[in-house]
């Protein structure tokens, strides 16, 4: 009740719905929007597209021979969430070849949902940075 007019405060009630198929179609746009740019990459790069995490959609060239990702703002990709490190991974282009390489961060680093201190990617991998999974294409 309140304390000055003796009427009884409402109560408020909050239901979340979740929808899987809403899920299914964001995950599907997703992957399709993460091809669309990737047919015109520079020869010799690659690109990251967050799939999921804070800045979903966002899309980062790689195409220098080492690209560090973290929390520090001088990562070449910065990714501001606390489970990120802060020098959390780099990839790196030996041969041709990407690799992701974990600098030793706290979380770990996945590759299609598996732990790894490195690992050399293909096309279409998925790469998880604390909460950021990114895909990898060429």
């Amino acid at each position: 009740m309140s304390d000055t007019t003796g009427i009884p405060e409402p109560q408020v009630e909050t239901t979340s719905v979740f929808r899987a198929d809403l899920l299914k179609e964001m995950e599907s746009g997703a992957s399709a929007s993460a091809q669309i740019g990737a047919e015109n990459l520079p020869e010799g790069s690659a690109l990251l597209v967050v799939k999921r995490g804070p800045n979903a959609g966002s899309r980062f060239l790689l195409d220098r021979p080492t690209t560090t990702v973290g929390r520090h703002p001088e990562s070449d990709i910065f990714l501001d969430d606390v489970t990120v490190s802060r020098r959390h991974a780099e990839f790196r282009i030996n041969d041709g070849a990407f690799e992701v390489v974990d600098v030793g961060s706290l979380n770990g680093t996945y590759v299609n949902r598996e732990p790894k201190n490195s690992a050399v990617l293909s096309s279409g991998d998925e790469v998880q940075i604390g909460k950021f999974r990114l895909v990898f294409l060429v």
